[in-house]
């Protein structure tokens, strides 16, 4: 079975080359499931419902965010929209399932492929470095209790890269695979731990590289630089899609493989 992760989606330049990989990448390796996080797809901030449905229609299959998950107010009702035990597209935007209870939306989806395989996409937010969250340890050793499916990917969106790291270790034989999100930069380290999960510490970003972590490097130089305040935009230049390629056992949930790939405009 083969499960493609897409890394966070920034802009209009991250949009654009994820349309223009994406159909032939899930072609050549025939995959199965295909997860994309979405958090920054909005001018790299937030995601609207109509970008989520435009990224259904390229073929996701699960949409994972983060900390910018409220950033555009609409994406709420649109959560709310779905029911917990529905398949819609609405029910497959996830946010950190270790936010404080109460909030919209749903941080585990659970679904069966067309190939009939059973799987699950959890989302997760780390801590260190992050703010309202709680813990992600505790919270997914929970969640996994109720959790049938052996095919279970977890996008860890976290900051730090030891608390990434642990994670890994920590979920190590219990899921298929932890891929980390958010610092926009991809690792050079993934591989498949001894208890068979699929760990990379951090996708990297699909968007402009031309660009400091997807914003218009001009502007960041001139906050740097002067320490004044300003507005932040999406850069446009340079993009590249960013993702991973994880290679599992349908009936176990064992990873063999994982790919890091980036493809440039």
């Amino acid at each position: 079975m083969k499960i493609l992760f897409v890394g966070d989606i920034f802009g209009s330049a991250g949009r654009s080359i994820v349309r223009a990989h994406i159909g032939h990448l899930r072609a050549a390796h025939n995959v199965d499931l295909t997860v994309i996080n979405a958090e920054n797809a909005a001018g790299g901030f937030g995601v609207t419902p109509q970008l989520a449905e435009e990224l259904f229609d390229l073929g996701a299959d699960v949409l994972t965010t983060g900390n910018h998950v409220w950033d555009k107010r609409e994406l709420i009702d649109y959560m709310d929209s779905a029911a917990a035990d529905s398949h819609v597209r609405a029910r497959r935007v996830l946010r950190p399932a270790n936010y404080q209870p109460g909030l919209p939306g749903y941080g585990v989806y659970e679904g069966t492929t067309a190939g009939g395989v059973p799987f699950a996409v959890l989302n997760l937010a780390g801590r260190v470095f992050m703010a309202n969250t709680n813990d992600p340890f505790h919270a997914v050793n929970d969640l996994l209790k109720g959790i049938e499916a052996r095919v279970i990917l977890v996008d860890f969106h976290a900051e730090a890269t030891s608390e990434k790291v642990a994670m890994g270790w920590h979920l190590d034989g219990r899921v298929t695979a932890v891929l980390g999100t958010h610092t926009h930069i991809p690792t050079a380290d993934e591989r498949v731990l001894p208890g068979g999960t699929a760990y990379q510490t951090d996708v990297g970003m699909s968007g402009p590289y031309d660009s400091v972590i997807g914003v218009d490097k001009d502007l960041v130089l001139r906050k740097f630089l002067t320490g004044m305040p300003g507005k932040f935009e999406a850069a446009r230049g340079g993009a590249k899609m960013c993702a991973a390629l994880v290679t599992c056992d349908a009936e176990t949930g064992r990873a063999s493989a994982i790919e890091r790939i980036m493809l440039g405009e």
